[in-house]
């Protein structure tokens, strides 16, 4: 991304189809959702989250997937609706109905206009209404102790996040270990593969969701000009330096 050009971006994740969901109302050049569209990944969510979408007035508007908007992820909706039909004995056409067809989902979104892109896991180019240049990095994959939803692998497995030197802005699903991934159990539920990546890439921005009560924004400050041989959060952030701009205990009534 060149400098000189403001760039201005809206975040969201997580928003798991549910009405009201309350958005600035001013324009912005990029509107990023982080995964989780819905909390079924049933059709009817989908449709919810693409209004919300529609409402944002932004001239790019990427989106990814989340862990439970699992019927974007093929393999897994066709395990599940197998599933579906032999133990519970929930017929195709009641699974057509609530979730669509295999595939349909990634149909509705992806043919959907008003500058909405969805990304599967890859690296992207977008030239800006503002005329700058920006370069994407997107995974929609978390780690996870199942691994029985969508996009993820079973944690302590390996997941290759290749993001490059030249990217201005990852976007994945979940948390890189050590930056906003406190979990309600006091455990750290970030990857300590996507946290190696992004150290070594060293992006203008990443944006994230997943952890819920890990929600909020932090500027972090890099140790020296190259990563670690085994980068984490202890020997690549310098902590003092780096500072905490927003969490939901700073923002919550106590």
């Amino acid at each position: 991304m060149q400098q000189g050009i403001k760039t201005t971006f809206l975040l969201l994740s997580d928003t798991h189809a549910k009405n009201g969901v309350a958005v600035p109302d001013l324009p912005v050049d990029v509107a990023i959702h982080c995964g989780d569209l819905t909390d079924g990944s049933k059709i009817h969510e989908f449709e919810t989250t693409l209004t919300l979408l529609r409402s944002i007035e932004a001239p790019l508007k990427i989106v990814i997937a989340g862990n439970h908007d699992f019927t974007l992820d093929e393999p897994v909706y066709r395990e599940k609706a197998d599933t579906a039909r032999r133990l519970f004995s929930i017929t195709p056409e009641l699974m057509r109905k609530e979730y669509g067809n295999p595939g349909g989902a990634h149909r509705l979104i992806s043919q959907e206009p008003e500058g909405i892109h969805f990304l599967d896991e890859g690296t992207h180019y977008f030239r800006l209404s503002n005329g700058a240049d920006l370069t994407v990095y997107t995974s929609p994959f978390t780690p996870s102790i199942e691994a029985d939803w969508g996009f993820q692998y079973k944690r302590g497995d390996n997941h290759d996040f290749t993001i490059h030197s030249k990217v201005d802005v990852v976007i994945t699903h979940g948390p890189p270990k050590g930056v906003l991934d406190i979990t309600n159990s006091r455990q750290r539920g970030g990857c300590e593969q996507l946290f190696a990546a992004v150290a070594r890439a060293r992006p203008l921005l990443h944006c994230f969701g997943h952890i819920h009560e890990g929600w909020g924004g932090k500027l972090v400050v890099w140790r020296g000009t190259e990563p670690s041989e085994t980068p984490s959060h202890f020997t690549d952030i310098d902590n003092s330096a780096s500072s905490v701009i927003e969490t939901l205990a700073t923002i919550e009534p106590r």
